[in-house]
């Protein structure tokens, strides 16, 4: 039976919600509303009757003792970047509360590393932040001038860096996050170790704003590396791919910041609709790999690794060709082509995306199958799969057939999902790598997953927001 849907905020309630912030910032008209309610795939429309701004702690944690109290279900919000809908509100019953007044940077300790920042702070200011100090805050996502950090912990992001640095979890010393209750939990710690019991700030971290609302965090900061190299390599195979990341990781250890993968389409997409954009090589290659190299030591010891890898590489038949980028500029070039790979597939019309990750040594045989069997569902697809072998997340994005219908295309969203999905549980791989779950992939969590895990998970999310008002249809 279809559960009823929830009656929209009572106007009474409405108001006392609104008096909890500053005049004008609850927003309710229509038009104000609308940038709110509006995800980045135009999967969830969102439903609400209050957007909710606050600028403190103590306003948020306010309004959600009033929630609690009152059983009305909100819904945190940062930047609006997520592919999931997690930051959507499913009805009129669902408060957004927007964090992105909370936009402080509350200290930076040069000499212990670490950056301290309200949850609203959007990420490319604490890059910046990192980079005026002298240090550097490694993180690097597409939507970095617009993503905000508490959104970036709430889904434990990863991005471009993982392989060197580590996703948001190893880039998180503490958190400060307000309890469903209305209560505070004040983790803003910057110890590197801290062996006192359970580490709640990990369960927060990942937990998609169901467990709490993250309002602050201490990020780990790193010496900013006094030389850098980006270059492309073209190669015949995916399977090339394992091998020149093999010597790769040999030769430089932890100076390899970045090894991203693209096949020829999407290198085509991108040079196609990204202005400014041209081919990095001469000829056409089935692969492409992104390469970065950093040292702390010299610009000059980055140039040498890079080269090494890149002639060893050569001689060794691994790669067809190579380029370094001979300026900064080619170098921003480089990088901003691998970052609007996904935008550039809009033009081309439907897409159909994933979010998996399978162990790294088996990426070849994850593309292979879940190629063939796409092709096989879909005469024609243009397959477009990008992502971060280091870590093994692959970007497994599917372009409509040129000339197929939009819309009859996307309406296999779900049976494509599930074709893809299953070659990836077989080869003891996660559907959910970077992204979330959210509600596009909340019923397949709970499908797929240990009963006994999935009884763990509900299991704290009662023990953290007993009346279930905290992001309600999201994750869990």
């Amino acid at each position: 039976m279809t559960e009823p849907a929830p009656l929209p905020l009572p106007d009474a309630l409405r108001d006392r919600f609104a008096a909890l912030v500053p005049p004008g910032r609850a927003l309710t008209e229509a038009a104000d509303l609308a940038p709110y309610l509006k995800e980045t795939r135009d999967l969830f429309p969102g439903r609400s009757r209050l957007v909710l701004r606050p600028g403190t702690v103590e306003e948020v944690s306010a309004i959600l003792k009033l929630a609690s109290e009152t059983r009305t279900p909100v819904v945190p919000q940062g930047g609006n970047t997520g592919h999931v809908g997690g930051q959507m509100p499913r009805s009129e019953a669902e408060i957004v509360l927007s964090l992105s007044r909370l936009d402080r940077i509350r200290d930076l300790d040069a000499a212990g590393h670490t950056i301290t920042v309200d949850a609203g702070v959007v990420l490319q200011r604490v890059q910046e932040a990192a980079d005026e100090a002298g240090l550097l805050f490694p993180m690097s996502l597409g939507s970095e001038g617009s993503c905000q950090i508490g959104g970036n912990l709430a889904s434990n992001a990863g991005g471009t860096g993982v392989i060197a640095y580590g996703n948001s979890r190893e880039l998180c010393l503490g958190v400060e996050a307000v309890l469903a209750s209305g209560e505070v939990f004040h983790g803003l710690r910057r110890l590197k170790k801290d062996n006192r019991g359970y580490d709640l700030r990990q369960l927060l971290i990942g937990s998609e704003g169901t467990l709490g609302v993250i309002t602050g965090a201490v990020l780990r900061l790193f010496p900013k590396p006094k030389g850098r190299e980006v270059a492309y390599a073209g190669l015949a195979s995916s399977e090339a791919m394992l091998s020149l990341l093999a010597r790769a990781e040999g030769a430089a250890g932890t100076q390899l910041t970045a090894f991203e993968i693209m096949p020829r389409l999407a290198m085509e997409f991108t040079v196609r609709h990204t202005r400014g954009a041209r081919d990095p090589l001469p000829g056409p290659h089935a692969w492409y790999v992104l390469l970065e190299v950093s040292s702390n030591r010299s610009g000059d010891d980055a140039r040498e690794t890079m080269e090494g890898i890149l002639s060893g590489a050569l001689e060794a038949g691994e790669i067809e060709d190579a380029t370094i980028a001979q300026s900064g500029a080619d170098a921003t070039l480089f990088w901003r082509m691998r970052e609007e790979m996904s935008w550039a597939q809009k033009p081309e019309g439907g897409s159909i995306k994933h979010d998996v990750s399978v162990p790294v040594a088996r990426v070849p045989e994850f593309l292979s199958r879940a190629d063939a069997a796409v092709s096989a569902a879909i005469p024609g697809v243009r397959i477009v799969s990008f992502g971060h072998l280091g870590d093994g997340n692959i970007h497994y994005n599917l372009s409509q057939p040129v000339g197929a219908d939009k819309q009859g295309f996307l309406d296999r969203w779900g049976e494509i999902n599930a074709l893809v999905h299953g070659i990836v549980a077989d080869m003891d791989g996660s559907f959910a790598a970077e992204h979330g779950i959210g509600q596009l992939k909340r019923d397949e969590l709970a499908r797929t997953k240990p009963a006994l895990e999935m009884e763990l998970m509900r299991g704290i999310k009662q023990l953290f927001d007993p009346f279930g008002i905290l992001n309600p249809g999201k994750l869990v």
